[in-house]
């Protein structure tokens, strides 16, 4: 079944990334709390909640793809369902961190002459992507629209400007410094434990769905 197509290797991935960040939170103060829910919890829904996210996409994403199945039971509001779920999953990574920083802040001894220039060059590098993909890539094609409408998409070149200049996959090379900020802002250990993990597993989204996706939608071209 094609929805399935590499996802015991995305499976896998979750499972030692995770158990990656089981072993480091040994080093982590974990008594910490913020709106009443303690820094282990957090850190474990940072954990949870992008798996989750994941597997969300590789289920709707690949079942319209392949199958149509959104399009034939919503029809022209497939593509809006699936929107407003993503961003849903997608915004509640980077809270889930926010919140775990606060829980967690002030664990960090960094001194200031080394964290003051990582949060410069996370943040310019940050709004350096936020602009290239406002300007080059758009909403609707970070969506996946090509999964909904692979047809009228197979023959767009891919993006080769601003920050994608620098890497084809950019997003996920850059966009994901954001996280990183929260750790270093808030001089936080778990918040950059999670930032990690995020960073890490966005890359197995990439290589065990996203990309054999792209090859199915793009072979032609």
């Amino acid at each position: 079944m094609k929805i399935l197509e590499k996802q015991v290797y995305h499976l896998l991935a979750a499972v030692l990334l995770g158990g990656g960040v089981w072993l480091a939170s040994r080093w982590v103060d974990l008594a910490g709390s913020v709106l009443g829910v303690s820094t282990g919890k957090w850190l474990a829904l940072a954990v949870i909640l992008p798996i989750v996210h994941q597997l969300y996409v590789v289920l709707l994403w690949r079942s319209e793809l392949y199958y149509n199945w959104l399009s034939r039971a919503l029809g022209e509001r497939a593509f809006q369902f699936w929107a407003v779920g993503f961003m849903v999953l997608f915004l509640a990574r980077p809270v889930t961190v926010l919140a775990l920083g606060f829980a967690d802040r002030g664990s960090l001894p960094i001194p200031l002459w080394l964290n003051i220039p990582l949060i410069c060059i996370c943040l310019g590098v940050t709004i350096y992507m936020a602009i290239s993909f406002v300007r080059y890539f758009g909403v609707k094609r970070a969506l996946g629209r090509d999964h909904f409408q692979p047809d009228l998409y197979r023959d767009l070149p891919f993006v080769r400007k601003g920050i994608f200049q620098w890497s084809p996959n950019a997003m996920y090379t850059y966009a994901f410094l954001a996280l990183w900020l929260v750790g270093l802002v808030l001089q936080s250990r778990a918040a950059l434990l999670a930032a990690l993990f995020n960073h890490l597993f966005i890359w197995a989204h990439y290589y065990f769905t996203e990309l054999p996706d792209m090859r199915f939608i793009y072979s032609e071209s």
